[in-house]
């Protein structure tokens, strides 16, 4: 029955070619304005993993709690000097704040409030030895505060020298900073960029002060367009080419999940077009070779364009959105529905060799080939919607548009080719189409069957000691371009111990109860630390605040000074300079030494200042006094500080921790290298056990992982079942359905083996290789198996050998444009398809004909075959 309508399917179309035509064209452009129109990709990896399971519903509840992370944009701005840092962040959250493209934009949660109490949260001890240290500048302070200018700065050396002289301070203490300063003045001479801090002697805290600060921005996105927040991105580097912040030695950096996920699209988009192009040539040059004859690759090429278009309109249709994975599904069409192409167009090259009619070829092709192509269209099309079950999205959507295109190129290959080859009318064959030259190699192998079959089977399970150290990696930052801005930062700033990358997240009900639940979780050994809102009330405050305020009492006349010299003139600039080098030249000597030697250059540098334009001394000054009103200001903050309690923390902050209703946030910080996935596997297991509700980016993570294992464990396993129930509704004999499955359990051990022997890492993106085993594997299989039980013999020989072998290669060629993507995700995807597809390609034409044997009957001789024998002889 089945065959019948196949033959009455094929006539049809042939002899309604232009019918049949011309609804394949309107289908065609209708789908290429449908997805020309409707075509997203959604490059949120989050969006790979099921909403649905617990653990992204604890996820949620956090997002929901405390909204904006999801879309938040991270300038990183570094500097040469804190000052200029500090100034850089300023200005720029300043001016965004009045950009239209942006919502907010903030300094940290009340980076003010941190600079005015940071003494507070410093150490007893430390917050000694800085007062300390404050007092014995006391002087050098009053004098710069009196005279913020050039001639305040050779005043506090002179001052400084002083102390060289009577001994109060060694020169060598002094070295670091003269010869900064003579730097920072030859750089001023040469023209180059200059730069110089004061805040590693001045400001109040042991630490060293920062170069780097952070914003946090929210922008106002566009989701019309791929790149939801492109504009935002661009505003803000705008911004900060208006400012000239780069030409101050500034770089503003951008990093966080909207820049990351435009970014993930912008690799994705680099050389698709030039890799799609080389593609599509390379596959025309397989054609070509497999079957030559320009009309019947026009018809292939066309047949598997038609399916392709409607395919992509009916996925754009079911899922709205494509993923990173389910994107892929252009290339696995390509080398699948090629392959049937391919099928039927050698047998019927085969055909018309033998009848030399068209029609008749085509008839017989759709009689003794038409069955195995619907078999292994749908057992394909199985293995693939398997995973619409699982909790994988990804992959979930992908075999769901898949599965529909492999019934689609089915289609296409029995209505769509079979017109174009009758309205193309291509020549009949002069020649065989098999490899006769093979059948010695078939007979070899024949005759030590027993043998090789043996040690294949031996060598592929005497090897499955090496799955134990088959290795997954569950970080997704390593699926993304490590050289494009976003993700460089992201990599950079998770270095620091001192910035929350992956932690585990916790929402209490309460902050006394997030509190509870935060010193619990300190006491494991697996934590680094566990911080609540009230972790930012700092501890004995009576003592630290009673302390700054005595120093500060002491520093009032020096950081207030009661009158502030007037401007000096340039002759007097001059004056200072000059007798302030005069003084370190004679200071300096005849020591020797590094320290001899700073004073010596700074002597120097002041000299040639002294000599050059007013403009040049005018340049050193504005090197050398904004960052000194800076440190000024930052510590006379720094000196009068408030009582801290929650009722005047930043808003912003307390936003950050605490929700509306009274929830908390607690974060959790592992203990040791976050990047090894040991120490965050241990890290999570020890929080869930305490929190089972725990959430964050660390869980994440772990939990994305095991949902992925076993959402490919339970595909591999409705696969295998849902494919050897429609092999046994086909073949009717269990034998035969298993020597079909056998040898792609093989292929399937023998990939995972290869990956662990080469330390090739297992991930979210590449594991698809898996499934597209499954399919491509059956249907190579199907189409031996089905030979093998028409009683055909000399397998390597035959026309289908040749089929399977540049079906194979333009599968790989296919695969091969993954391989070149910029994307480390979609690459190691192309790397890993590959080299399953050459293990099942070494098992379907070696070892699947091994496997067999020979047929129970063989079939009668074609005309074909008789004529090939006469011309051999």
């Amino acid at each position: 029955m089945l065959k019948h309508r196949l033959v009455g399917i094929v006539g049809f179309s042939a002899r309604y070619r232009w019918f049949v035509l011309a609804v394949a064209v309107g289908l065609a452009v209708y789908s290429g304005v449908f997805v020309a129109r409707h075509f997203a990709i959604d490059t949120n990896i989050n969006d790979l993993i099921s909403q649905h399971l617990p653990w992204r519903q604890h996820q949620a509840a956090y997002q929901k709690a405390f909204p904006g992370e999801e879309t938040m944009i991270l300038a990183v701005i570094d500097a040469p000097t804190p000052e200029l840092a500090q100034s850089a962040a300023d200005r720029l959250t300043k001016r965004l704040q009045e950009r239209h493209e942006i919502r907010s934009a903030n300094k940290g949660n009340g980076a003010s409030f941190f600079r005015r109490n940071g003494l507070l949260y410093l150490p007893e001890p430390e917050l000694a030895s800085t007062l300390t240290q404050l007092s014995r500048s006391g002087p050098l302070l009053g004098r710069l505060a009196a005279d913020p200018s050039l001639r305040g700065v050779m005043d506090s050396i002179n001052l400084s020298l002083s102390g060289v002289r009577f001994r109060r301070i060694s020169l060598d203490t002094l070295a670091p900073e003269f010869q900064a300063l003579s730097d920072a003045i030859d750089a001023v001479l040469k023209g180059q960029p200059a730069y110089f801090s004061w805040s590693s002697r001045l400001e109040a805290g042991a630490s060293k002060p920062p170069t780097r600060q952070f914003l946090t921005i929210s922008p106002v996105l566009n989701f019309t367009a791929l790149e939801p927040g492109e504009e935002a991105e661009n505003a803000v580097r705008q911004t900060a080419a208006d400012l000239k912040l780069p030409e101050q030695g500034v770089t503003v950096r951008l990093t966080g999940p909207i820049p990351i996920a435009d970014d993930e699209f912008n690799t994705l988009r680099q050389g698709a077009v030039g890799n799609a192009i080389i593609t599509i040539a390379a596959v025309l040059f397989i054609l070509w070779l497999a079957l030559h004859s320009i009309r019947i690759i026009l018809a292939v090429f066309f047949s598997v364009a038609v399916g392709l278009a409607v395919t992509a309109a009916a996925g754009l249709g079911l899922v709205g959105a494509l993923n990173l994975i389910s994107i892929t599904f252009f290339v696995l069409f390509v080398g699948i529905g090629v392959d049937f192409g391919l099928q039927f167009s050698v047998s019927y090259r085969a055909a018309r060799y033998e009848h030399h009619g068209l029609m008749r070829s085509l008839l017989e092709t759709a009689a003794t080939n038409g069955g195995r192509l619907v078999m292994a269209a749908l057992a394909t099309a199985a293995g693939f919607l398997s995973f619409l079950p699982t909790a994988y999205n990804g992959v979930s959507e992908l075999g769901e548009i898949a599965g529909m295109g492999m019934i689609i190129a089915l289609v296409t290959s029995l209505t769509v080719l079979p017109a174009l080859l009758r309205l193309l009318d291509p020549p009949a064959e002069a020649r065989p189409l098999g490899y006769a030259f093979l059948c010695p190699l078939d007979r070899f192998l024949e005759r030590h069957r027993v043998v090789i079959v043996a040690g294949t089977v031996a060598l592929v399970f005497s090897a499955l000691p090496l799955l134990y150290w088959l290795q997954f990696d569950f970080n997704p930052m390593n699926l993304r371009n490590p050289k494009v801005e976003s993700v460089a930062t992201y990599l950079d700033i998770s270095k620091d111990p001192e910035i929350a990358g992956r932690t585990a997240e916790i929402l209490a009900p309460s902050l006394g109860q997030g509190n509870s639940i935060a010193k619990t979780l300190q006491a494991l050994p697996e934590v680094a630390r566990a911080i609540t809102l009230l972790s930012f009330i700092p501890e004995e405050q009576d003592q630290k605040l009673a302390a700054i305020k005595e120093k500060a009492d002491q520093l009032r006349d020096d950081l207030y000074p009661e009158q502030v010299k007037a401007r000096p003139t340039d002759a007097e600039l001059v004056s200072s300079l000059a007798a302030t080098a005069k003084s370190l030249g004679a200071l300096a000597g005849k020591r020797e030494g590094q320290e001899a030697q700073a004073a010596k250059n700074l002597s120097e540098a002041l000299l040639n200042l002294a000599k050059a334009s007013p403009e040049t001394r005018q340049k050193a000054a504005d090197v050398l006094i904004p960052p000194l009103d800076i440190t000024l200001d930052n510590l006379r903050m720094s000196l009068n500080p408030e009582r801290v309690t929650l009722d005047n923390l930043p808003a912003a902050l307390v936003a950050h921790w605490k929700t509306r209703d009274g929830r908390a946030r607690v974060s959790v910080t592992p203990k040791g290298d976050a990047n090894d996935n040991e120490v965050l596997s241990r890290f999570v297991d020890a929080v869930l056990k305490v929190e089972p509700a725990a959430t964050g980016e660390a869980v994440g993570i772990q939990k994305a992982g095991e949902t992925v294992v076993g959402a490919f464990i339970e595909a591999g396993t409705w696969a295998l079942l849902s494919i050897a129930i429609l092999l046994w509704l086909f073949l009717r004999r269990l034998s035969h359905v298993g020597l079909t499955l056998f040898p792609l359990i093989l292929a399937a051990l023998v990939t995972l083996e290869i990956c662990s022997a080469i330390g090739f890492k297992l991930n979210f993106a590449n594991i698809i290789a898996l499934p597209v085993l499954l399919g491509l594997g059956v249907a190579f299989k199907i189409y031996y198996i089905v030979a093998w039980r028409q009683g055909q013999t000399d397998l390597l020989a035959s026309p289908l050998a040749r089929a399977v072998f540049f079906s194979g290669l333009t599968t790989a060629v296919a695969f091969g444009s993954l391989w070149m993507s910029n994307h480390p995700g979609t690459s190691s995807m192309g790397q890993l398809l590959a080299l399953s597809l050459a293990c099942t390609m070494a098992f379907a034409i070696l070892f699947q004909p091994l496997l067999m044997g020979p047929p129970r009957k063989k079939a009668e001789p074609s005309p074909a075959t008789e004529k090939e024998a006469s011309l051999q002889r």
